[in-house]
């Protein structure tokens, strides 16, 4: 899968994590669309590194599954951050 199906990706899976994760996050929604991206980024890099997924069909139930994943993740990690810089 291309960049450009990582992009597409990580922005349909920042959706649904910012969709899914309770309270309120820091950021409006291009905020946790981009970080969703990063989410995916990470996501597909830790699922191939440790589990060895391989993450080459855009259509594949694991890749979302591990894109969703990651973007939940960044999102927990970015809430954390800005809640104690507020």
């Amino acid at each position: 899968m291309g960049i450009l199906g990582w992009i597409v990706l990580g922005l349909l899976a920042g959706s649904i994590a910012k969709a899914v994760m309770p309270g309120a996050q820091g950021g409006g929604w291009l905020a946790t669309l981009v970080l969703g991206v990063v989410g995916a980024l990470v996501g597909g890099f830790i699922g191939s590194a440790l589990f060895n997924i391989s993450l080459e069909h855009f259509w594949s139930l694991q890749t979302w599954f591990v894109a969703i994943l990651g973007s939940l993740v960044v999102l927990a990690v970015w809430g954390f951050v800005t809640k104690k810089r507020a």
